[in-house]
Order: structure tokens, then C-alpha cells, then sequence
């Protein structure tokens, strides 16, 4: 299969999970302040921006790892390391 590993694809772990920091980000940033209230919903939304920064970091490496070892697979690490930046970019543009 294409980059099978433990019925996971490439896709899937690369994009797709990846993926759920940026929509929990904006499902928190933009709820309404009545939900979580202003300065929880504040503290929540640095925090998942926080960690995605840290899994982005953590990605980034790997795919510099993998591209010096030649992995074929560093190309999706950085890919994974762009997706996982949003949270951090959208969280400096709503400041």
C-alpha cells in the first residue's frame, strides 16, 4: 500500500491528523465568548497554538533527519511541519 504503516497511509498521518490542531484552534478561537469566556477561551487558544508550534518543531526535525539520511518520507514530515503552523500564524494575525 502506499506508505502503510499500521493501516495508517502517508495521508492520513501526515495531513490528516495534523490537521486537527488548526480546526481545534479556530473551533475555540472563534467560539462565542459566552461558551468558554474571554480569558479561558484566550488561554485555550495559546495553548493549542502553543503545542502545534512544538509538534511543528518536532516535524520539521524529522524531516531534516530523513532528508539527510535520503528518507523518502521527509518530504511528508515537512508538509506535516507547515500544516501544524497555522494555529501559530492565525493566533499572530488575531492578536
Amino acid at each position: 500500500m502506499n506508505g502503510d504503516r499500521n493501516g495508517m497511509t502517508r495521508w492520513t498521518r501526515h495531513i490528516v491528523i495534523p490537521a486537527m490542531m488548526p480546526a481545534v484552534f479556530f473551533s475555540v478561537a472563534l467560539s462565542p465568548v459566552t461558551l468558554l469566556g474571554c480569558r479561558n477561551r484566550g488561554l485555550l487558544a495559546l495553548l493549542i497554538a502553543l503545542a502545534s508550534g512544538v509538534w511543528a518543531v518536532a516535524a520539521a526535525v524529522a524531516g531534516a533527519r530523513g532528508r539527510m539520511r535520503g528518507d523518502a518520507e521527509a518530504f511528508w514530515w515537512v508538509v506535516s511541519s507547515l500544516v501544524l503552523t497555522v494555529p501559530i500564524v492565525a493566533m499572530l494575525v488575531m492578536a
